[in-house]
């Protein structure tokens, strides 16, 4: 059990990173320089009510005008300033200062605005990262009565709290598990204390467990009815454990982001462009599942399948898992029984059912015998494994013409031509409602507004308005180009049978390609390229960067876990063998205890990580005690 509590610290070791150091509100400066501590402007402490929020108390010792108070989150893109509060002049009979309290945003840096109630002209602007739950002062006075030079000074009453603490905690405690586990193998090594051990346990079923370690289950049919992989070898069946650990790292992460990630905000998907831990993991389930498409028809066409019987288990397969998307997955029941008025139709099941009913029977249809095994003769052999299959390379090149000609030639009505951004305050508000351009209106149009997401991530940066789907129809065609780069990888692992360094060497140029086109796409940037990366659209620029990603990743996993065998994969490979019975138990039972109980103190970041990792963790074990006892859930 050890094991399947340590790996989860892999989610959140990138955040752990300099967290103590880069805490906000502590290191960052602001334009009017460094900010000052408690003194004249300081005042009691007012604790905000909110994660993620600080208390803000303007004060105005200008006698004469009035300030509007606005600000702009340094994640919002070209937007609007959003006014926070007026803040009347002083008294100066009574010397006494106007004041204004407001409650700022911690989770990205903030730029304030200071306009004078009466010129309406800017008096200052200061950009600060405030940390949470700190009590801050800003005091606007005049410096010299006859420049009438007026300076606004932070003030910090009160330090904000590092947040970033529970991370580096449960960072430890799972590196402290870890740690146990390997201290215990080396342990077992040790021919006494293993004797020892098997005489207390029941030796022979223990004995036969261990030294199953490195093998997999035998399943009858699981590749018509199970995403995972086999590769046959000439004497023997053997399952490749990388595919199922890579499966099972992506279903472990996307499951402890869907619980909440610990509210952190990089544990959310990003509000428009750019990329958080959140937007990585369901284009790599979508990748692995490609990789799984190659190995399996491959297997099941060698042991002679019929391509008809396929293609009935492929559309058969398909249908369930769009069914179990629309029916149990996307409603919530809590609220009401099932209601066609307000019934979400796309969704992460019904994309993953369409991508693997196109790219298996396209894999299918195009099958060449002789191909994956190298006797097809090349006229470049650079290209030898990818010459084979171009009908269906022409097919994906066709598909992304399409996605390119509806993104950037589709009229939208009161849109730009092209229009990529999210709408709301963002471009400056001169398109409120055109939220996902292209994207957003053939969903709206085909589907109706009821039918999809209310609430985009950028509902809450960009405060759109539109309904706009993240697994919407347009998406769907660059989700399919995913799948098939796994499709690539699969044929790669077929075509170089056993021949590692050249498996390896494959996966690292796919991955350096698609970087580059990554590059080019983007400029590098996250706003000015010409297709950024958007999750909520899966843009192409999106799926080639993901695609980067994970073609290393499976090189790392599959040097480590099937060439050296330095790590048996544990515990990723465990929900990896069980992914549809972990993504569907883990969204029915989200709000059942043991997965969620009754916080003390909701509006703690340590409180919700904890139960986010536990319920995590949970589903961890459950996929292994289901393991060790050869149950499965297929469809």
């Amino acid at each position: 059990m050890a094991a399947a509590a340590a790996g989860l610290g892999a989610a959140v070791v990138a955040a752990a990173l300099g967290a103590l150091l880069m805490a906000p509100g502590l290191t960052q400066p602001h334009s009017g320089g460094p900010p000052q501590e408690s003194g004249p402007g300081a005042v009691e402490r007012r604790p905000a009510g909110r994660m993620d929020q600080a208390v803000l108390l303007v004060r105005n010792e200008l006698p004469m005008q009035g300030l509007l108070l606005a600000a702009r989150s340094g994640s919002c893109h070209q937007c609007l300033y959003q006014f926070l509060a007026f803040v009347p002049p002083s008294n100066g009979s009574l010397r006494k200062p106007g004041t204004a309290e407001v409650v700022v945003d911690t989770q990205h840096p903030l730029t304030l605005q200071l306009n004078g109630s009466v010129s309406d002209t800017e008096l200052c602007k200061i950009q600060y990262h405030f940390g949470e739950f700190g009590n801050y002062s800003l005091v606007v006075k005049t410096l010299s009565t006859s420049t009438k030079t007026v300076s606004c000074d932070l003030v910090i009453n009160e330090g904000p709290v590092n947040s970033y603490l529970p991370i580096l905690f449960a960072f430890l405690v799972y590196t402290g598990a870890l740690t146990i586990l390997i201290v215990g193998r080396l342990l077992m090594k040790i021919h006494a204390v293993r004797n020892w051990v098997y005489k207390k346990l029941n030796p022979r079923e223990t004995d036969r467990l261990i030294n199953s370690e490195l093998g997999s289950p035998n399943t009858a049919d699981s590749v018509s009815s199970d995403l995972t992989p086999h590769l046959w070898s000439t004497a023997s069946r053997q399952r490749l454990r990388s595919l199922d650990t890579f499966r099972g790292l992506s279903l472990i992460i996307m499951v402890f982001v869907n619980y909440g990630g610990g509210k952190y905000w990089f544990f959310k998907h990003e509000s428009w462009n750019g990329l958080t831990v959140a937007d990585l993991v369901f284009p790599w389930f979508v990748f692995i599942m490609g990789t799984s498409i190659s190995l399996s028809l491959s297997s099941m066409l060698r042991w002679g399948s019929s391509k008809q019987k396929l293609l009935g288990k492929i559309l058969w397969r398909s249908f369930l898992l769009i069914l179990l998307g629309i029916i149990v997955v996307n409603p919530n029941y809590c609220l009401g029984p099932l209601s066609w008025d307000n019934l979400r139709i796309p969704g992460v099941l019904q994309r993953l059912g369409f991508t693997y009913l196109v790219v298996a029977a396209l894999e299918l249809l195009f099958t060449r015998a002789g191909a994956e095994s190298g006797t097809l003769e090349t006229l470049c052999p650079a290209l030898q494994d990818i010459l084979p299959y171009w009908p269906q390379w022409i097919f994906i090149l066709m598909l992304e013409a399409i996605w390119l000609c509806l993104t950037f030639l589709l009229p939208v009505p009161g849109c730009p031509r092209g229009y990529l951004g999210p709408g709301g305050i963002g471009d400056f508000g001169n398109y409120p409602n055109c939220t996902g351009g292209a994207a957003g209106y053939i969903d709206r149009l085909l589907l109706g507004e009821k039918h999809i997401y209310q609430h985009p991530s950028s509902s809450v940066i960009y405060q759109t308005t539109m309904p706009c789907d993240p697994e919407g129809i347009l998406g769907t065609i660059n989700t399919i180009f995913m799948a098939f780069l796994g499709l690539q990888a699969g044929k790669i692992i077929l075509f170089y049978k056993d021949q590692h360094k050249q498996i390896m060497s494959r996966f690292a140029i796919w991955s350096i390609v698609m970087g580059i086109v990554s590059a080019i796409l983007t400029k590098c940037s996250k706003e000015d390229g010409f297709i950024p990366i958007n999750k909520n659209l899966w843009s192409l620029s999106y799926v080639t960067t993901t695609s980067c990603f994970a073609f290393i990743l499976l090189l790392l996993m599959y040097y480590l876990v099937d060439v050296k065998r330095l790590w048996s994969g544990a515990p990723f490979f465990y929900p990896g063998m069980n992914s549809i019975l972990v993504y569907i138990g883990h969204e029915v039972f989200e709000n059942y205890f043991p997965f969620k109980w009754k916080m003390q103190d909701s509006q703690s970041h340590a409180e919700h990580l904890t139960q986010n990792l536990t319920a995590t963790t949970l589903w961890v074990i459950i996929s292994y005690v289901l393991y060790r006892r050869r149950i499965f859930w297929k469809i």
